[in-house]
């Protein structure tokens, strides 16, 4: 399952993944279900959030927010479908894109129509008009290369999906398993919307023919076998090209002392696909006005600008502003591949045994 965006992203210095505890009491229920001033956000592993952001909150509306992490987005939702009649919160966050039509069809959430969606992008909204999820925060799944590399070799980096599987390229990209990653199955996600239901398995041939390398994650992938981060440096990687996310770059060079002009990574901006995650308020949410706050928050001015640099991601309201830093070094993607979230949900499944036989075998 794709887990937020995120999501998931801290490549910096090779040693961290950037899913710090955020919130007050990180990890803790609700001692007091019964405790209207108390309101649970369920979540996967990789929230964060500023301390002086959330005490902002907590001193304004009056509620203390308490943080249960649930594993990764997938462990997360299946948890709450599971938990559905007796919630073990009252807002759940980290529902991508993926996962969306999965939650929407269990009866997950109950209506809101959270305050300020008037200036979050339409292309977020993806359950508009019933307004059973918020968007949160949207990301791309994208190959990054290691510049060094490719100067080195004088030899052109990357810019499409097209291009990966071409001569000049072989042996040089690494991916995770689609079965296991996010990255994974969102680069998949991406070359089934990029060549269709049926022409993406003949893309993936030619990948394999290319000699493309398959790890089991995330962190392997990036920090080992990626020759252009600081964790890959030190491990000996010796791929150039990596599936990774458009965040990592700024991630790179902001964990990087001292920081550099440019970021010692690029982004093949013709390779990406989008995320997005959203928050809901759960049915049967034992705080359904705390809930209803929470929400609002989420989408406020304050958390949007509060997200980058925490779970680096980008806001998704039109008035947010990124920090100086991460907007210093982010990479522009202006046409990334998308997927509506009934046809991944009917495809999926199908999608990675397909892959696990063709790639994998």
């Amino acid at each position: 399952m794709i887990k937020a965006t995120a999501v998931a992203v801290a490549a910096g210095l090779g040693l961290v993944t950037l899913s710090a505890c955020g919130g007050s009491d990180s990890g803790k229920n609700s001692a007091d279900p019964a405790d209207s001033k108390t309101v649970t956000l369920v979540s996967h592993d990789s929230w964060a959030v500023s301390k002086n952001v959330l005490k902002d909150f907590e001193k304004r509306s009056g509620y203390k927010v308490t943080v249960l992490k649930d594993g990764d987005a997938g462990e997360a939702v299946n948890k709450a479908i599971l938990s559905k009649d007796n919630p073990q919160g009252d807002v759940l966050f980290g529902v991508d894109n993926t996962l969306l039509s999965r939650a929407l069809d269990n009866g997950l959430f109950q209506p809101y129509e959270a305050k300020g969606l008037d200036q979050v992008g339409t292309e977020y909204q993806l359950d508009k008009g019933k307004h059973r999820v918020t968007p949160i925060d949207t990301g791309n799944i994208c190959v990054n290369y290691d510049k060094k590399y490719f100067a080195d070799h004088k030899l052109t980096p990357p810019a499409s999906f097209d291009d990966l599987a071409k001569p000049a390229y072989k042996n040089l990209l690494v991916t995770e398993n689609v079965s296991t990653s996010s990255p994974g199955l969102g680069f998949l996600l991406g070359s089934a919307a990029q060549y269709g239901d049926h022409g993406w398995q003949g893309y993936w041939k030619k990948l394999k023919a290319n000699g493309v390398k398959v790890v089991d994650g995330w962190e392997q992938a990036y920090n080992e076998e990626f020759s252009g981060s600081a964790g890959g440096r030190k491990a000996g990687g010796d791929r150039p090209l990596v599936v990774s996310y458009a965040s990592s770059p700024p991630a790179e060079a902001i964990y990087s002392d001292p920081q550099p002009k440019t970021a010692p990574t690029g982004v093949a901006t013709g390779t990406c696909f989008r995320q997005t995650e959203f928050a809901g308020l759960l049915s049967n949410a034992k705080n359904e006005k705390g809930g209803k706050a929470l929400l609002d928050f989420l989408i406020a001015k304050e958390f949007q600008q509060d997200m980058p640099l925490n779970m680096f991601v980008d806001p998704v309201t039109k008035d947010a502003a990124l920090p100086a830093d991460y907007a210093k070094y982010d990479v522009k993607v202006d046409a990334p591949k998308t997927m509506a979230p009934k046809k991944i949900a009917d495809n999926r499944d199908a999608w990675v045994k397909s892959w696990t036989s063709l790639v994998l075998k």
